[in-house]
């Protein structure tokens, strides 16, 4: 086998094999998260999304599953979520004006209120927009989930529910996200609408 073809084999094992401990080893915490959701939803709460880079684009993505839908047999309204990484006038007005590290904080604070849920998405837990995020969080009476990776981080003390990917490679923990993600969406999307 070539070098080219052992590296796609490599790279698919390793993926699938972060899944499976996943499964072992973050159930439980997804099954929370999927509570605290729903009960966000049925209580007209909204969900806020943060995180930057490929996690930036995880957040718009898991956003738009609960805005439009995920799965096409069930006919619902959207669902309340932003994710804060869109807003290009925000963001750099924000790290222009406040520095970087504040503008997803920022967010949180203009636009959170008690009961919503901030997803703050990091691989390290290190991120220190994120993590200001959390804190900003905590301040408005929000629940906070991390979508995490490696050891957590510093994020893993600041959240109300971390969910740690049990990988260090960065694009494992990022696949592993997006997972999580639909998992706890389309199961929220079932128990609100489905039939």
């Amino acid at each position: 086998m070539d070098n080219r073809r052992q590296f796609i084999v490599d790279s698919l094992r390793e993926s699938a094999q972060t899944k499976q401990n996943i499964e072992q080893k973050c159930i439980g915490e997804i099954e929370k998260a999927i509570g605290l959701v729903v009960t966000a939803l049925k209580n007209k709460k909204k969900i806020l999304l943060c995180g930057n880079g490929g996690s930036a684009a995880d957040a718009q993505h898991l956003a738009t599953e609960l805005v439009i839908r995920l799965s096409p047999g069930i006919k619902r309204p959207g669902l309340p979520a932003i994710a804060l990484t869109t807003d290009s006038s925000t963001l750099t007005a924000g790290a222009n004006d406040l520095g970087y590290d504040a503008v997803f904080a920022r967010s949180v604070e203009a636009l959170g209120n008690e009961g919503d849920i901030l997803i703050g998405i990091s691989t390290s837990g290190n991120s220190e927009s994120v993590n200001r995020a959390f804190r900003a969080a905590k301040e408005k009476k929000m629940v906070s989930i991390g979508f995490l990776g490696k050891d957590g981080g510093a994020s893993k003390g600041l959240v109300d529910l971390a969910i740690v990917v049990p990988a260090q490679d960065t694009q494992r923990i990022q696949e592993g996200h997006i997972t999580i993600g639909h998992i706890i969406f389309q199961q929220a999307e079932q128990e609100l609408f489905g039939t």
